[in-house]
């Protein structure tokens, strides 16, 4: 209205045209094709009563009212289609986030919050907001020596990312509970999965058999694990092997995990956390503090929260997995035939 009052104070000069920034203005943000036809009409009447009080009897200048017209009524009927196109993705982009998540739930479920004797607590971010299509993955079985968990994160993001964490995931199904230890355990996921690999594909796993009183390792080019107890302990293994695909050489290491600890495991979207200065993610007194809340849950939500405010919503391209692990007395004890951790690296906590 107000547009309208201007063009017909301003002879000289029409002003119509900004007519149409109201129909672009509701389908730009509000993508709503219903509201833009309705504006995109208001818009129209208002052109079309532009011309009462500009035009006198000597004057009519009906041709360049028309023309005022067509450009409204047309320019109304292109944000129509462009609100509708817009609300046309929208709905498409969350199927498909749907479908991605619903993908990734099949694929790597959350873990249960106990199993065999061993209290879990699981927590996912996609670096994608509203989506969980990604190369990370998790998965926990039950062994006769002990609980069997996986974590890893295929190179990569999307579709391709998937499909190898799917080819991993389902190989350490078929096979965690029957392969001898861990080292056998890692030949076997890397021999199923070298025919869905190219040449500079690769995935980093830590495998880890919680007993209880000891936690065995098999490191493949994955972040360190870190122990909860009366310190903060990064389980560095002796001798790392290359990730899944790049022809990996695990040993099999022992670490200390009694029932008054907790084992976190996770991906690189942790390890890779930085402020937007570029600093790493402390492993400091309040990281311990908070990993030794009073339930697993409780700590996994903290850990988060000083993510977040670590990053300061320092946009990331790594997806985040943690795990925290808890053994219970209850555990049955695990064989005792693989090579003690020569020592772990302690933080300042």
């Amino acid at each position: 209205m107000a547009v309208a009052l201007a063009d017909e104070a301003v002879v000289a000069v029409s002003l119509s045209g900004f007519l149409l920034i109201g129909p672009f203005a509701v389908a730009h943000y509000l993508f709503n094709p219903r509201l833009t036809s309705l504006t995109a009409g208001l818009a129209l009447l208002l052109a079309l009563l532009l011309p009462v009080g500009g035009m006198d009897a000597a004057s009519p200048a009906i041709p360049d009212h028309l023309i005022r017209v067509l450009i409204v009524a047309t320019g109304g009927l292109w944000a129509v289609l462009t609100a509708r196109t817009h609300q046309e993705h929208r709905i498409a982009l969350k199927r498909l986030a749907r479908l991605a998540k619903t993908s990734q739930q099949a694929i790597s479920p959350p873990l249960p919050p106990e199993l065999g004797g061993l209290h879990l607590a699981t927590r996912i971010r996609s670096a994608t907001p509203g989506a969980r299509l990604g190369g990370d993955l998790h998965e926990a079985i039950t062994t006769p020596t002990g609980v069997r968990l996986i974590i890893g994160d295929a190179k990569g993001h999307g579709i391709d990312a998937l499909s190898h964490a799917a080819a991993v995931l389902a190989a350490f199904r078929q096979t965690a509970a029957t392969a001898p230890d861990l080292a056998r355990l890692a030949y076997l996921l890397d021999h199923r999965l070298a025919g869905d690999l190219g040449v500079e594909d690769f995935v980093t796993v830590l495998l880890a058999e919680v007993a209880r009183d000891h936690v065995t390792l098999v490191n493949c080019g994955h972040p360190p694990p870190i122990r909860i107890g009366s310190s903060l302990d990064v389980l560095d293994l002796r001798r790392p092997s290359p990730p899944l695909g790049l022809a990996p050489d695990p040993r099999p290491q022992r670490a200390r995990l009694l029932p008054t600890d907790r084992l976190l495991l996770y991906t690189d979207g942790l390890s890779e956390a930085r402020t937007p200065g570029g600093d790493m993610f402390p492993l400091d007194e309040r990281l311990h503090a908070t990993l030794a809340a009073p339930t697993l849950d409780q700590a996994l939500d903290g850990l988060l929260g000083l993510l977040d405010r670590h990053t300061a919503a320092n946009l990331t391209t790594d997806d985040l997995t943690l795990i925290l692990a808890q053994p219970t007395p209850s555990m049955l004890p695990g064989p005792h035939t693989v090579q003690q951790l020569p020592g772990s690296r302690r933080t300042s906590a």
